[in-house]
């Protein structure tokens, strides 16, 4: 499929560094862009109509949230599935976000629940999984507003960036998983609110041990 097929939306009301991040990150997380396939910037500027340096800049953004590999040899790349990596990736933020949730769940606010519920009634409606996965990982960036800075915070954001294309993959593998996270993540709104700190951190491992075992059983049956 040429770039041109692939990358076909017409939403120029982003900056032109946003638009071409857009395109590149649905194309990967929808799969039309798959593992191992090389990103050779002019050839996305000339299909984008745009220069070279917002196509840069984006790959750098892409890099930097696991979805995009930089070689020194070949050039950019997009990252292939690496089942090692998303279990070492999960079982990271299941030892880690119990802690970040202790330290958090008091500091979140209605104002932080109202958004949260805000981008839960757009995944609901969200049309295709690469825009669905997006409003996840900003979901979970709700509970976090109150603490961005510690080294903690740091690490945890960077791993459910990281997260973020096998949480597309496990919504292919599966039809039902995306109504299941959804009905999650109306519970742990719930949680929060109540600051039912066991609750939360119990739920909130469930969430990214489902995740997983999704992904796992789709590896298993050849599905990735």
């Amino acid at each position: 499929m040429s770039l041109s097929q692939i990358f076909h939306s017409q939403d120029r009301n982003l900056t032109t560094h946003g638009y071409v991040l857009k395109m590149v990150r649905d194309a990967i997380l929808d799969g039309t862009l798959a593992g191992g396939v090389r990103l050779i910037q002019a050839d996305i500027a000339a299909q984008l109509d745009v220069s070279i340096t917002p196509v840069r800049e984006a790959l750098r953004d892409l890099a930097g949230e696991g979805l995009v590999v930089f070689d020194p040899h070949r050039g950019s790349r997009v990252r292939s599935f690496d089942l090692e990596e998303v279990r070492e990736i999960y079982e990271l933020r299941m030892a880690l976000e119990p802690i970040f949730v202790a330290r958090t769940i008091d500091k979140v606010t209605e104002d932080d629940l109202a958004q949260a519920e805000d981008l839960l009634a757009q995944m609901k409606e969200a049309d295709n999984t690469s825009a669905w996965s997006e409003l996840n990982r900003q979901f979970h960036a709700t509970f976090a507003l109150h603490e961005t800075t510690s080294r903690l915070a740091q690490i945890l954001a960077g791993l459910r960036d990281n997260a973020a294309a096998y949480v597309n993959f496990s919504l292919g593998a599966s039809a039902e998983r995306r109504a299941e996270s959804d009905d999650e993540h109306a519970q742990l709104i719930e949680l929060y609110r109540k600051k039912d700190l066991d609750g939360t951190i119990a739920l909130t491992v469930q969430h990214l041990r489902t995740t997983l075992l999704t992904i796992e059983q789709a590896h298993e049956n050849g599905l990735l």
